[in-house]
């Protein structure tokens, strides 16, 4: 009865260890994979532009994400009186050993990708590549 206590003790512990995150924000272990987790509908809940807080740029988008690889982009873009709605589909993939996730979109303007500073289930940093834009997501 103890070596069986024993087993199931290592393998969770062994499950724990092997979906550890390693990004600058953390989570240092979570038992959902890194696909399950970037699985949500996010929203803008911070954008950083240099260290300068934009985040009013960002509040009418909405990432659409599954763990198959999915993604659908929302965005409302205000000019004066005028409202634009944009709306794209497109995948998501991890790059750079799962460290980066690209977007793909049908509109190639939104194509983007970053570097994952924090990704938990409902939360999830990215830093632009090439650029100083950080946007942290939270689940809508």
């Amino acid at each position: 009865m103890r070596t069986i206590k024993i087993t199931v003790l290592a393998a969770l512990t062994s499950g724990l260890l092997l979906s550890s995150c390693k990004y600058e924000e953390g989570p240092a272990i979570s038992v959902l994979t890194k696909k399950q987790r970037v699985e949500n509908t996010w929203v803008i809940d911070k954008a950083l532009d240099n260290g300068e807080d934009v985040t009013s740029d960002f509040d009418e988008y909405t990432l659409i994400t599954d763990k198959d690889g999915d993604a659908k982009l929302n965005a409302s873009y205000t000019f004066g009186n005028f409202t634009y709605d944009a709306e794209t589909n497109g995948t998501w993939t991890f790059e750079d050993s799962k460290e980066s996730i690209n977007f793909d979109y049908e509109d190639d303007d939104a194509d983007k990708t970053y570097q994952i500073l924090k990704l938990k289930s409902n939360e999830m940093w990215l830093r632009e590549k090439g650029d100083d834009l950080e946007l942290r997501l939270k689940s809508k």
